[in-house]
Order: C-alpha cells, then sequence, then structure tokens
C-alpha cells in the first residue's frame, strides 16, 4: 500500500466534503466530480486508480453502503407500497432502457447489440448513490424515502437481468447463485438475531465483522457466478432490516466507517475514471439519448 497514495485520496474526500458544505450539494456529487477533476489534472496513475488496494476499498464501501440502503428499508413499509415501488422501478428501468436503444439504433446507426449495451448502461441507477443523498436529506427515513430505495433495487435488478438475457446467458453458475444466495438469507434472518442478542453489545464489535463477513462471502459468490457484490448486499439488508436495521448505534457505526473511509474512494475512484475527451465528444449524443 502507498501512504502517499492514501494521503492523496483522503485530501480529496476532504476538499470533496468542504465543497458539500460550501455549495449545498450532496458530497456523492462533490466527490464524484472532485475525482473527475483529479483524474484530469494529476492521473489515474499518479492516484493509483487501478491499484488493487484501491479498487478493493472501493468495492467495500459501494457494497456495504448498499447494505445499509436494505436496512433502512421498514417491511412494514415495504408491504404496504410494494405496488408503488415496483411500478417506479420498472417505469425507471425501461423507459430509458427502450428509449436510448431505439435512439442508438435509428437515430444514430448503431448495430443492435451496441444499442441495447447504450440502453443498459443508461437505464441503469446506483442505489449506493441515492442512500447517500437520501441520508444527507434525511429522507431515508421517510415512507417517501424507503419506496424509492425499494425502487432503486428493482431497477438495478431489471439491468442484472437485461445484461444476463442480453449478453451473458443464464447457465448453472447462475442457478448457484440463485440457490446459495437463498439459503444464505434464510441461514442469516434465523442465526442474526440470536447471536447478535447474546454476543453482541461489546467493543469487540462482533456485529459488524459478522456482517463484513456475510456480505463477502456472498459477495464472492455473485462474483464467481458473474452477477455483482452489491446485488446480494442490498437482499442481506432487507432481510435484516427487521432486526439489525433497528439497532440504531449498529446503523450509526457502520455509516461512519463507510462514509468516512469507503465510500471516498468508491465515488471520488468512479469519477477519475472518466475521460474527460470522450465525454465532451460524445456528450450530444449521450445528452440526446437521456
Amino acid at each position: 500500500m502507498d501512504w502517499s497514495a492514501a494521503a492523496i485520496w483522503m485530501g480529496l474526500a476532504v476538499v470533496a466534503a468542504l465543497l458539500s458544505i460550501w455549495f449545498r450539494v450532496s458530497v456523492a456529487l462533490t466527490e464524484i466530480l472532485v475525482g473527475v477533476a483529479a483524474g484530469a489534472l494529476i492521473g489515474k496513475e499518479a492516484l493509483h486508480t487501478m491499484a488493487s488496494w484501491v479498487t478493493f476499498l472501493a468495492g467495500v464501501g459501494s457494497v456495504v453502503l448498499t447494505f445499509l440502503a436494505g436496512a433502512e428499508l421498514d417491511p412494514e413499509t415495504l408491504k404496504r407500497s410494494w405496488k408503488e415501488a415496483f411500478a417506479i422501478g420498472l417505469a425507471g428501468f425501461f423507459a430509458p432502457f427502450l428509449g436510448s436503444a431505439f435512439v442508438a439504433h435509428a437515430l444514430l446507426g448503431w448495430d443492435p447489440r451496441a444499442s441495447w449495451l447504450a440502453g443498459v448502461a443508461l437505464s441503469t441507477t446506483s442505489v449506493a448513490v441515492v442512500y447517500a443523498v437520501m441520508l444527507e436529506l434525511g429522507l431515508n427515513q421517510t415512507p417517501f424515502g424507503k419506496v424509492i430505495l425499494a425502487a432503486c433495487f428493482v431497477n438495478d435488478l431489471g439491468t442484472v437481468l437485461a445484461l444476463g438475457l442480453l449478453f451473458a446467458p443464464f447457465g448453472t453458475a447462475t442457478w448457484v447463485f440463485a440457490l446459495g444466495l437463498g439459503v444464505g438469507l434464510y441461514l442469516l434472518i434465523r442465526a442474526t438475531p440470536w447471536l447478535f442478542a447474546r454476543y453482541g453489545g461489546s467493543t469487540h464489535e462482533l456485529e459488524a465483522k459478522f456482517l463484513l463477513f456475510a456480505l463477502f462471502a456472498l459477495g464472492a459468490l455473485a462474483a464467481w457466478s458473474g452477477s455483482e457484490a452489491v446485488l446480494p448486499a442490498y437482499l442481506v439488508g432487507m432481510v435484516l432490516a427487521g432486526s439489525v436495521g433497528k439497532d440504531h448505534a449498529l446503523i450509526r457505526r457502520l455509516r461512519t466507517l463507510t462514509l468516512g473511509l469507503l465510500t471516498p474512494f468508491y465515488f471520488i475512484r468512479a469519477g477519475s475514471l472518466v475521460s474527460l475527451p470522450a465525454l465532451l465528444l460524445g456528450l450530444g449524443v449521450f445528452s440526446f439519448c437521456c
């Protein structure tokens, strides 16, 4: 690990936090923009953007933040509003997916596979970004915010299914992942409340370690099957929302770890990967598709 590079990353995170305070915008947005500027001015090589430790911290930030988003869901609110969540999520996926694919193929002359890929890319959302914004605005505790977070998951699930159907047909690994995920979620529902009640509440932080173990294990299974680690993370949060989600002290500790250390690497790294020349050349096309 390069400590000087780590200092640069956390310095960029401090700058992004100050910009967020001064201009009263989401810190997730300022971190992405700071990442874009740093990638253009400093360069990806100097930032060690592709270094394994940066990639790992960014990935863990995305997974844990997505888990926290799922844990915010109130089961009762979700039962009452599942129709709204599915309607918003499906509309948020299919409208840009079909619209962008049509524009890319019919008006821009792209081949079918490229057009479908453009549709998928412009239809997906980020639960992590949406949750970070809602957390700052306090909307994560409102029924409206919980429905939006649930709709984001429906939207992302549509993206996963579309990618699988169009570009990577589901195979044996997919079914193994689905089976393993189902078994894992069942075991977590049964074991987590008992384990935390019996051994939790001390400075050894068993709760955080156990949750990270579960997220890493299911994330590894998802990656092996060709899926994304954030998909089981959200589901783990959802099924534990009735127990872990109500432990406000644990949630606050996880938020501090995630927002203070992990998500700056996730958002700044995402921004640093943006190519400004490619963005400027394709700005008109992407604006039209959007």
